[in-house]
């Protein structure tokens, strides 16, 4: 049996299974691809958006910040966040006294909370609750409204709905997201502080002192803009994935869980590469004996 034997037919079965195994195989680069031109549409769309749709802009930003329904009632993805960001900064303060104590510096934890924070703990975990709650979110809305086509019937009104529901969200999220990493960030620094200085009681002005000494503008500056790529990562992939639902509302479920699952990744990805570029060569930090 020759491979030309088995594409030309002659052998049905075996040419059925290779072009179930490769599309398979391809899928994923498929869906990749397709996500890209997704987000490519929707990043030209939003100058349209600016232009056309500013109340809906509005809308969404007041809609992300605070948040509807239960999540109005509790703050919205503010409160989320800044919960959220207070109680890993209380964890790097814990284990980063646990881990330094071992070797007798537990006066560095300053330098620890620093460090840690800024380019790493406070990204990821906002990263991650914009996800579980805006992304989420959007998902759902979106594709309750394709299962009800009334994504469809945008279009036939003559309204691009790309711009409308997916490059205003896209916005939305960047906009709020730099007002509510601030808080997040504000809460990564006072956590570890309080944990040290009342909880263990380690003298403020050590704390104060590494805590000045190793906290640089610019990783701060460069941890707002990892926090930027993310949001825009996010949003999109979560568009993505309800603007293309279909099957009902266990179809809706299903994009949920699958924009979930890829925005957990993505937030990872994005931290991974933007710590390698700014600091692989190079730390920014040196100890010396």
């Amino acid at each position: 049996m020759t491979l030309a034997q088995v594409l030309s037919g002659r052998f049905p079965r075996v040419s059925a299974d290779l072009r179930r195994f490769g599309g398979a195989a391809t899928r994923p680069l498929e869906e990749a691809g397709r996500l890209g031109w997704f987000a490519v549409l929707g990043g030209r769309d939003m100058g349209w958006a600016l232009t056309r749709y500013r109340k809906e802009i509005v809308r969404l930003i007041a809609e992300v910040g605070m948040g509807t329904g239960a999540m109005a009632v509790v703050g919205g993805t503010a409160v989320i966040i800044a919960f959220v960001t207070l109680s890993s900064g209380s964890l790097v303060a814990i284990q980063g006294l646990s881990s330094l104590g071992h070797v007798g510096l537990q006066t560095l934890l300053g330098f620890v909370a620093a460090l840690i924070n800024v380019r790493l703990v406070a990204p990821v975990v906002s990263g991650v609750v914009l996800a579980a709650t805006v992304g989420a979110g959007a998902t759902a809305e979106l594709g309750a409204m394709r299962i009800s086509e009334e994504i469809d019937a945008l279009e036939v009104m003559g309204v691009k709905s790309m711009a409308y529901l997916v490059s205003t969200r896209a916005l939305a999220g960047l906009v709020v997201i730099i007002p509510l990493y601030s808080l997040g960030l504000i809460m990564s620094f006072l956590s570890p502080q309080i944990i040290t200085t009342v909880v263990y009681g380690q003298a403020s002005g050590t704390y104060e002192h590494y805590f000045r000494t190793f906290l640089r503008p610019n990783d701060v500056f460069w941890s707002f803009v990892e926090v930027i790529i993310m949001a825009g990562v996010v949003m999109l992939t979560h568009c993505y994935y309800g603007y293309n639902a279909s099957g009902g509302p266990v179809g809706v479920g299903e994009a949920v869980g699958r924009s979930m699952r890829l925005s957990l990744v993505s937030v990872n990805v994005v931290v991974l590469l933007a710590e390698m570029a700014l600091y692989g060569v190079n730390p920014n930090f040196n100890f010396t004996v």
